[in-house]
């Protein structure tokens, strides 16, 4: 398969599983190890652990909030002044997380770049 492909799935699983012992960060240590692991090229080190957060953490906030029929996503939207809606919630709520990713992979591969370096 390729690199992409595996990265994706590797962010994802490392995410779930640190995620049942570990608090919300833990996508980031998900991130590192499978950027640290299995390195991407330029952009995709920091899109693809993006893409996959930001489809894990949507996907898991729509399933939290369609528990409630989205009444504290929507009361909480007000309060961020996000204009009430659910759905923009939760598309910031994947934007964050992906971004934490992101920069977390990045790390990963440069850290992986410089350890080889050394060597």
């Amino acid at each position: 398969m390729n690199n992409k492909i595996l990265n994706f799935i590797a962010t994802i699983v490392f995410t779930f599983l640190f995620g049942l012992f570990l608090p919300w960060w833990s996508i980031m240590v998900a991130a590192f190890l499978s950027a640290l692991l299995l390195p991407l090229e330029k952009w995709s080190s920091f899109l693809v652990p993006f893409s996959a957060i930001f489809f894990y953490w949507g996907i898991q906030a729509f399933v939290i909030s369609s528990r409630n029929d989205f009444i504290l996503a929507g009361k909480i939207s007000e309060l961020l002044q996000l204009g009430g809606s659910p759905d923009v919630l939760i598309f910031v709520t994947g934007v964050i997380g992906g971004l934490a990713a992101g920069i977390a992979a990045i790390l990963g591969r440069e850290t992986k770049v410089l350890l080889l370096s050394k060597t």
